[in-house]
């Protein structure tokens, strides 16, 4: 896992990292410094007046030899926020731009829109801007958890949010209100949706005494831990887990712990298996608590 804090990661993606021969020459260097530098690899021409050091990103590389930026989904993912499936390069390009350099993949995401063109930096765009993109370029539920991704790690406000969707199609608007910084994952957020769906009553991120922190509390009794193998993985931690379940039994509850993976990419199976545990246990208790 890496551990660098969302402060590092939003100053490494925007540092000054493609240069034109301009920005070179003010920094000292003659036009003769530029081409041998350039012919020894100790500085990289990605296209033309857009130059790099050998240690750049190869995604910032790639959008910028193309002739765009990093955008989107990659963009986000540079900064540590969610997002669910992203097989290739997410980059924009400007509306007429033109000598576009042929792509080295087939999965290159091209997004063409004059909205980006605003801000000074070479390589990538906003974050509003990639935010705004990823909107459009996913499906309903990821785009939710990519936004309480972008809340939860306070890369935009909820203001901000309101003011984005404000330039969206109204169709995309009633998002928003399924938007929930409180979330720290992806699954959940699906998870959250999925209990929507159910018409059940739950609270998230609930303190339990003697338990501690708990994903979900449904109904009062069920509690819905979102297991994922990046903080899960290991004996000490399942030992962790084991030890937390049993003093929640203690307490009367009844834990479950779907995985990540299944809760992200087979929803509605998962959610057919918590309706089932809802409606099977909760009849048990009710029985109980009726006696």
């Amino acid at each position: 896992m890496n551990k660098k804090t969302t402060a590092e990661r939003v100053a490494r993606t925007y540092a000054p990292t493609v240069f034109s021969r301009g920005d070179l020459l003010r920094d000292g260097a003659t036009g003769g410094d530029i081409t041998r530098a350039v012919r020894a690899g100790a500085l990289l021409r990605l296209r033309r007046d857009h130059y790099a050091y050998p240690d750049v990103d190869p995604e910032v590389a790639e959008a910028v030899r193309i002739g765009g930026r990093v955008a989107c989904l990659t963009l986000l993912q540079m900064l540590g926020v969610f997002v669910l499936k992203s097989s290739g390069l997410h980059m924009h390009l400007a509306p007429r731009m033109s000598r576009l350099r042929d792509r080295q993949s087939t999965s290159t995401v091209m997004h063409w829109s004059r909205w980006t063109l605003a801000g000074g930096h070479r390589h990538v765009v906003s974050i509003r801007d990639a935010a705004r993109q990823s909107i459009l370029c996913q499906e309903p539920r990821a785009a939710i958890a990519t936004l309480d991704s972008i809340l939860h790690l306070r890369l935009a406000t909820r203001t901000q949010l309101e003011e984005l969707f404000g330039s969206l199609p109204i169709r995309l608007r009633t998002l928003l209100d399924l938007v929930d910084q409180s979330a720290e994952s992806g699954p959940e957020t699906f998870m959250r949706l999925i209990l929507r769906t159910l018409g059940v009553r739950f609270a998230t991120r609930v303190s339990i005494p003697g338990v501690g922190r708990v994903d979900f509390v449904v109904d009062g009794w069920l509690i819905i831990e979102c297991d994922s193998k990046e903080f899960h993985e290991g004996w000490e931690k399942q030992t962790e887990d084991r030890r937390r379940d049993i003093a929640a039994a203690r307490l009367g509850y009844t834990t479950v712990r779907p995985l990540a993976s299944d809760i992200l990419f087979d929803s509605a199976v998962v959610r057919e298996q918590i309706a089932e545990i809802i409606d099977t246990c909760g009849r048990r208790m009710r029985r109980a608590r009726a006696a």
